[in-house]
């Protein structure tokens, strides 16, 4: 580090500090408020049974209480659907409809013959599903809208292999620039586009330049920390209030005698599953320690119940993940009050 950049470093914290104690003990009434929903398959149905229980308390669709909703994988598909606008101008779709998502079409999204079994090797050999299903639920969901047309700012995050870098779908930026106006389906495509799951998504900007993208889980599995830092991009010294939904923790834990002679096999699912996990304890804790409680909201916990699987759409464990959402719920809130006292003001 050269002496600009310990200029630089310091001129940031000095800037930070002042900005972090010109605020109240809570959030002012014009902070940016930020909606943040983790990645984790079918676990999706938690996040989305707290979003509907926001808009419920309320009495507002997420559009309305947000100036930003982030997402990350299967909280990319509930993220774009809170701000896909309908034909009369109007959210077309609720919290609550994340919910039958998951519960209707998660059988559908990953869903695969005997045949695919043996062929792939139980996705050793290649990616565990075929896109075909999740693409067409996209496109019929989300038609011809662009990213231009969200009803309040979003952000999905994605990597693009082709380039190794990490790649944003941001509406403000679509807004600014047509040649980042990406349909909504084929950012949430993007975002979704799980290594060992589904195959890397190749698609054409409206220039004519092509992409690969996989699950920006890769890297960011919990959004939060984007999202915070597009608000300081366009809005710094800005108050701020972030809700962060994640879609229930990891309790496995492995023991020396069983992965030690573990080879690449082995470690490739539960290492995603590790990475998931990881990414999403790194966001939280960053996070708490640069806003506190009053401005982080945090809605997480270790499955009891259910599968963390992204992929287990058995019957039992789907009626698993409602129980471990309602849980949360019930666990939760007090703090859910307070967070849509704030949002509602």
């Amino acid at each position: 580090m050269d002496d600009d950049d310990v200029r630089h470093v310091k001129l940031g914290h000095q800037r930070w500090m002042g900005r972090k104690h010109a605020h109240g003990p809570e959030p002012h009434v014009e902070a940016q408020r930020v909606l943040s929903i983790d990645g984790g398959g079918i676990r999706g149905l938690i996040p989305a049974m707290v979003i509907a229980e926001i808009e419920r308390r309320t009495a507002k669709p997420a559009h309305q209480l947000f100036d930003l909703i982030a997402g990350t994988s299967t909280g990319g598909i509930l993220a774009m659907g809170l701000v896909a606008p309908g034909p009369d101008g109007k959210p077309k779709y609720a919290g609550a409809d994340g919910v039958a998502l998951y519960e209707e079409l998660g059988p559908t999204i990953f869903h695969r013959s005997k045949r695919d079994v043996v062929n792939s090797l139980g996705g050793v050999l290649h990616e565990r599903y075929h896109a075909a299903s999740l693409e067409g639920l996209l496109q019929e969901r989300f038609g011809d809208l662009r990213l231009s047309d969200a009803l309040t700012d979003v952000l999905l995050a994605s990597y693009e292999i082709s380039r190794s870098e990490t790649w944003l779908f941001r509406s403000r930026q679509a807004r600014e620039d047509g040649a980042y106006d990406f349909k909504m389906w084929e950012a949430v495509r993007s975002t979704t586009a799980a290594p060992t799951f589904f195959e890397p998504f190749q698609v054409k900007d409206p220039t004519g330049r092509e992409h690969v993208f996989v699950d920006g889980a890769v890297y960011a599995n919990s959004p939060g920390l984007l999202a915070f830092g597009e608000v300081e991009r366009h809005y710094f010294g800005r108050d701020i209030l972030v809700a962060s939904l994640g879609a229930g923790g990891m309790t496995r834990t492995f023991e020396f005698d069983e992965v030690k002679e573990w080879g690449a096999a082995h470690w490739a699912r539960p290492m995603f599953e590790i990475v998931l996990d990881g990414a999403a304890d790194t966001c939280q804790r960053v996070m708490g320690e640069l806003l506190g409680p009053e401005r982080y909201f945090r809605f997480q916990q270790e499955l009891t119940q259910a599968s963390f699987s992204l992929d287990n759409i058995k019957p039992a464990n789907i009626r698993a993940l409602k129980r471990e959402g309602e849980r949360l719920i019930r666990e939760r809130s007090e703090a859910l009050d307070k967070l849509c006292g704030l949002l509602a003001r």
